[in-house]
């Protein structure tokens, strides 16, 4: 069951989406809360960037250890529009992110399609949190791509 504090800041995730989409990249975005407070932000910049490595979780997870001070991430939450790939649940796995929560599923990149495993064990998982809206942005970015 989703609380309305889950559904806020899944919208501030789909606004830094948004952000992306507005910058021709796949729009995916995260931002990560500690203590009722974002401290880290994050969308796709892989074009941009011209950096594989460029995934909105892990420029919300560096953005939210330098914040803190710390590479440990476990009183954190991670929201993104996007179930993570297995490259974004590793660095969650090293960051022991406490909480992941995400919108919609990635069906043919997402982690569970690999292994459900690769989080941290102590890491809770919420998924399909305004599932709709984060797919329905994607899929509207790559009909405008085809």
């Amino acid at each position: 069951m989703y609380v309305q504090k889950d559904i806020q800041f899944m919208q501030e995730a789909i606004k830094e989406a948004c952000i992306a989409y507005d910058k021709d990249e796949i729009p995916i975005g995260a931002i990560i809360v500690c203590d009722n407070k974002i401290i880290g932000r994050g969308h796709n910049l892989t074009e941009t960037l011209k950096d594989v490595t460029a995934h909105a979780e892990m420029l919300a997870i560096t953005a939210a250890a330098n914040y803190i001070g710390n590479k440990y991430l476990d009183q954190c939450t991670l929201y993104v529009t996007l179930e993570p790939c297995v490259m974004c649940a590793g660095a969650m796995f090293w960051a022991q992110i406490g909480r992941l929560v995400y919108g919609a599923p990635d069906i043919k990149r997402g982690y569970t399609r690999i292994n459900n495993n690769l989080l941290h064990p102590k890491t809770n998982v919420l998924k399909g949190v305004l599932e709709d809206d984060c797919s329905d942005l994607i899929i509207d970015f790559f009909k405008k791509k085809r």
